[in-house]
């Protein structure tokens, strides 16, 4: 099936836009936006944190940014029941609303002790829409996409992630210079959050569920006809019946073979485990590469390397957000299916290392002096300059490629569980680096680029060398690649589905709408074909 920008259309349009357009704020401008705020005056006189120890401001600093990640962390694995029980696109709507309701308790916050409390539960709240919509949504873009273009409607992803964030820097920016005192410093840049919530919620409505969901539900005509919907084509194309048949070769197999197991097969069946060991690998190695210190305090980080004051650290935190979002736009518009997943991981993280060595050497033998002014150093515009190279080399592997390559790897059954394991772990190390990085900043200097450009090399580098590559393979072909299941017995199973499918659509017979997993287990289809 020809791949492209206008035979997938509907791919992009009802998913992409639809679909993630909270993604652009709550994943980025909600993670991105913190760390902005506590960075500001008028925030820390509220809070009780302009005479405080240093200590008590990190630990405030990490608490703000860190509880969100912690309720993401339960989202993710909130939502893989659920997506599985009732579908992928009621799963969202439900955890928009409770992502809304923590975007208004944290925009309601006043000052004092009690308005901090009501920001840790608020983004609490808010964490758990984030985390389940981060693990539900690549499951339901790879599911609808075809092979040929699945990495970069999928990687679309990271680029809404990286606007989220740069925006989230500009407001920060932006308030910095008109509203620098009174609730609003941080009410606004919270309350912003909400409006794409409602817009994400609208245009869901409008979105098909997925068909490889509806299959495996035992809804195999309303499958075909969300298959070809999203195709742009029609229920009698040789290549959508074709791409159905495979699909349904994959569950004819799968109950066959798994009938009557459960979450074990999941985690422990033929073929699977290595898949959840890949997926936390991956994530853990992706949330220590140093992105997310940078990105999460952006403001400190660029103080902490010599751009004093409160103005210059949001700019060139702006302008390190607007560097990510151009190179991980090119990235996925040109090297995601060029260059494939392995080699971009890898060599991205061997340039990510060797930029981080020389910013850490370069804060070592030029330390930035305590300044008044709003006087940059030339040695930390140097520094500003390499952390924006490292941007690049991070978007152009590490930063999207992760969710691309989990989303690829996991058959329809456990999908879902796939998915959540991958979020839930991307959030589990999310908040462990969201908490330490303020103490880092504070007790390693120049030492914490060292550390990370360290795991970047020996850690990542080395990892992407053990991955196999998935490029250009369809989700079906996964079983194949982690032996699963040979070559020879997908190719019978794919011939037998072929006529379950005709037999299907000639007869109009699917299964009963709302299966339970024990009834798909001994699906009409199944039964027909044996």
């Amino acid at each position: 099936m020809a791949g492209g920008l206008f035979k997938n259309i509907r791919v992009y349009v009802s998913l992409e836009w639809r679909g993630l357009t909270l993604i652009i704020y709550s994943f980025g401008y909600d993670t991105g936006v913190a760390g902005g705020v506590i960075a500001t005056k008028a925030f820390k006189q509220a809070f009780g944190l302009i005479d405080a120890p240093q200590s008590h401001v990190d630990a405030v600093s990490s608490n703000v940014v860190a509880v969100l990640q912690g309720g993401a962390f339960f989202g993710a694995l909130f939502s893989a029941p659920m997506s599985g029980w009732i579908g992928r696109k009621p799963t969202l709507l439900i955890f928009i609303a409770i992502f809304a309701v923590g975007a208004a308790l944290q925009t309601a916050a006043d000052a004092g002790t009690r308005g901090l409390n009501m920001i840790y539960v608020g983004r609490v709240i808010a964490g758990l829409g984030v985390g389940a919509i981060s693990a539900v949504c690549p499951a339901f873009v790879s599911e609808c996409s075809p092979k040929e273009v699945r990495g970069r409607i999928t990687g679309l992803f990271q680029i809404w992630v990286a606007t989220g964030v740069m925006l989230s820097y500009f407001v920060n920016y932006g308030m910095s210079l008109h509203i620098t005192t009174g609730p609003r410093v941080w009410r606004v840049p919270f309350g912003f959050q909400l409006v794409p919530g409602g817009i994400m919620a609208f245009g869901l409505l409008f979105a098909k569920e997925s068909p490889r969901y509806l299959a495996r539900s035992g809804k195999t005509e309303q499958a075909l006809i969300n298959l070809a919907y999203y195709r742009r084509s029609t229920v009698d194309d040789p290549e959508v019946r074709a791409e159905m048949a495979e699909i349904e070769a994959t569950i004819l197999e799968e109950r066959e073979a798994r009938a009557g197991l459960g979450w074990k097969e999941a985690f422990f069946g033929p073929g699977q485990w290595i898949r959840f060991v890949i997926a936390f690998a991956i994530f853990c190695l992706q949330q220590f590469a140093g992105q997310n210190s940078v990105g999460y305090y952006a403001p400190r980080i660029f103080q902490s390397i010599g751009y004093t004051g409160t103005t210059p650290s949001f700019l060139a935190s702006g302008v390190y957000g607007i560097v990510k979002v151009i190179a991980t736009a090119i990235f996925i518009a040109i090297g995601v299916e060029w260059f494939g997943r392995k080699w971009s991981l890898f060599w991205s993280a061997i340039w990510m290392g060797i930029l981080f060595y020389m910013v850490g050497a370069l804060q070592k033998t030029h330390p930035p002096a305590v300044r008044t002014d709003d006087y940059v150093p030339p040695a930390s515009k140097a520094m500003a300059g390499l952390l924006y190279l490292y941007c690049v080399a991070y978007s152009f592997g590490w930063g999207p490629l992760p969710w691309v390559y989990v989303s690829d790897i996991f058959p329809n059954r456990t999908r879902h569980y796939g998915l959540a394991f991958a979020s839930a772990t991307q959030w589990l190390f999310n908040f462990v680096i969201s908490k330490i990085t303020p103490t880092l900043v504070s007790k390693l200097g120049w030492k914490l680029f060292i550390m990370f450009a360290t795991i970047n090399i020996a850690g990542m580098g080395v990892f992407s060398l053990l991955i196999p590559e998935t490029k250009g393979k369809s989700l079906e072909e996964m079983d194949i690649i982690f032996g699963a299941i040979s070559a020879e017995d997908r190719a019978k199973d794919i011939t037998k589905a072929e006529h379950v499918v005709d037999d299907e659509m000639r007869h109009g017979a699917p299964a009963p709408h709302g299966s339970s997993d024990q009834d798909v287990e001994k699906g009409s289809i199944s039964q027909r074909s044996k």
